[in-house]
């Protein structure tokens, strides 16, 4: 019979960073607003959740690397919103994000949950920040949680 280990979103003491995305900051509001919602919801106490906002989301990596290299964070949660213009600049930022958030996560080995919404419009982005999709930001919160329980039952 094999062993089944898997993470829960009930997690009694964390201790999370969250970036936000200046850039696009009507959309990243309404994620970050999801994140802390959720995160409150789920009891976590938001003493021991920083905000930290950074200018767009291509910095993003840096920031999160400095803070999960802190030691002072379980997770790291980063939001953000690229959408897609008429020029290739949205390939570039969207994937240099996701190479940087990923990596930073492997470096680190602390989980680093992509929040960053890339979608083709700005509607897309509005919907995926609490109407019609849902709100990314709370999906965020929700998977940092998971990831955290998983992380130390790996230990």
């Amino acid at each position: 019979m094999p062993t089944y280990i898997e993470g829960h979103y009930r997690v009694t003491q964390a201790r999370l960073a969250i970036v936000v995305s200046r850039f696009n900051q009507f959309v990243t509001e309404r994620l970050l607003e999801g994140a802390l919602d959720t995160l409150r919801r789920q009891d976590i106490d938001l003493d021991q959740v920083t905000v930290v906002r950074c200018p767009g989301a291509f910095e993003m990596p840096l920031v999160a690397r400095k803070l999960a290299r802190s030691g002072r964070y379980d997770a790291v949660i980063c939001l953000g919103a690229v959408i897609r213009g008429a020029t290739s600049h949205f390939e570039y930022v969207a994937g240099g994000v996701a190479q940087g958030l990923a990596r930073t996560m492997l470096d680190t080995e602390v989980p680093v949950i992509f929040g960053v919404l890339t979608t083709d419009t700005i509607e897309q982005a509005i919907e995926r920040a609490g109407t019609k999709a849902g709100n990314k930001g709370a999906e965020a919160a929700l998977t940092a949680l998971e990831m955290i329980d998983l992380m130390r039952k790996l230990e």
